[in-house]
């Protein structure tokens, strides 16, 4: 499974570590992703998903459905 959130989409970003001596080497900054089950009432079952901690934030807000739908996920699959 690639690195990368269900719900958002959110996936590495490529940036440069920069040193004292200001020499610069690629690095992967990574995005915070986290296994997460959720209440799907919908469904009235549980869903796993890997979704970004900033996804979490928003599903609290919005919902899991509306999130769902936004991305144009099928949630019968989870």
């Amino acid at each position: 499974m690639s690195r990368k959130c269900q719900l958002t989409g959110r996936k590495a970003n490529n940036g440069f570590a920069v040193s004292h001596s200001h020499r610069r080497s690629h690095k992967l900054q990574n995005a915070n992703l986290q296994w997460k089950r959720v209440w799907w009432p919908e469904g009235n079952r549980w869903v796993k998903l890997r979704i970004s901690t900033k996804a979490i934030k928003t599903l609290q807000k919005k919902g899991l459905h509306a999130m769902a739908k936004e991305a144009g996920i099928n949630l019968n699959k989870f």
